[in-house]
């Protein structure tokens, strides 16, 4: 049974996506948008859609708001192109993770520089690690 959850996951996350890329025009939707994962409960009624929006917090906001509203378009969209009994009813979900892991990347690059600098003033100052406190 998990196995068939995962298939339809993968498959809602795939037809999902490709109604916020082309047939969902609400202007308070991000450009920036992405579903990223897709939970289903295991009796295929329900569907939480996780998306990623990046960009502030208005928007971020506007656009959980907007796909809320949405939420019954993208499920009579779906519905012909999915070989499913019934079609799960969805809920939009806000996923951060991307952007966390893209403060994270930023703050190892600044560790990364500040390394370097330091190793370089050792350098130019000619010290052994000895030298240092």
């Amino acid at each position: 049974m998990a196995y068939r959850i995962e298939r339809v996951n993968a498959l809602l996350l795939q037809e999902i996506g490709s109604v916020l890329a082309g047939e969902l025009s609400d202007p308070r939707i991000s450009p920036m948008v992405s579903v990223t994962s897709v939970d289903v409960s295991r009796d295929f009624s329900f569907a939480k859609v996780y998306v990623s929006v990046l960009g502030d917090e208005e928007e971020k906001k506007s656009t959980l708001q907007a796909l809320t509203a949405a939420a019954g378009f993208v499920h009579r969209t779906i519905r012909p192109n999915l070989s499913l009994r019934t079609v799960p009813h969805l809920a939009f979900y806000l996923d951060d993770a991307i952007e966390k892991g893209a403060d994270m990347l930023s703050l190892i690059d600044e560790v990364m520089e500040r390394d370097r600098a330091m190793a370089a003033q050792r350098e130019a100052a000619d010290l052994t690690p000895e030298d240092l406190p």
